[in-house]
């Protein structure tokens, strides 16, 4: 197992497993990327840049995925109901904020909700994406910055 995870950190493999942990908990599986992220650039400072950079990626790919998920849901929704869904007043808040709302995905536990819904309500998919990478990237910078400062030793082999 060890052997494993060495080899995951490693520069070569370690942007990839921040990419792939990043999409994942991204949707709506219950994940959290910071620890990978965080894990990366303790072992490789240099590559805190990269790191933040798939991640966000990663993170806005699979908020993507959630986008077009919600927009499928919402499509097979009208298909069996001859009616409309009823505008709830988060659904509402929602529509009033527009694709600018999709710069709040980055919290937890409604953000990648927040991706689906506004699929859901066809907001615009290329803003909707841009202000979720905003968002996300703000996250990674923030967190990772705030997690190599709180934990600022070096990592002894």
């Amino acid at each position: 197992m060890h052997a494993l995870l060495a080899a995951l950190a490693l520069p070569k493999y370690g942007l990839t497993t921040v990419f792939v942990v990043a999409f994942v908990s991204a949707t709506l599986l219950p994940m959290g990327s910071e620890p990978a992220v965080f894990g990366l650039v303790k072992l490789n400072p240099e590559l805190f840049w990269p790191a933040v950079l798939v991640a966000t990626l990663g993170n806005t790919g699979g908020g993507a995925v959630s986008w077009w998920m919600g927009w499928g849901a919402e499509k097979a929704y009208e298909a069996v109901s001859k009616r409309k869904p009823s505008e709830a007043r988060a659904l509402a808040w929602l529509q009033r904020f527009g694709p600018k709302a999709c710069l709040l995905s980055w919290l937890p536990v409604v953000g990648d909700p927040l991706c689906a819904v506004a699929g859901w309500l066809r907001m615009p998919f290329w803003p909707c994406l841009l202000y979720m990478a905003i968002g996300k990237f703000a996250r990674y910078v923030t967190m990772t910055a705030a997690l190599l400062w709180v934990f600022p030793g070096q990592i002894q082999p």
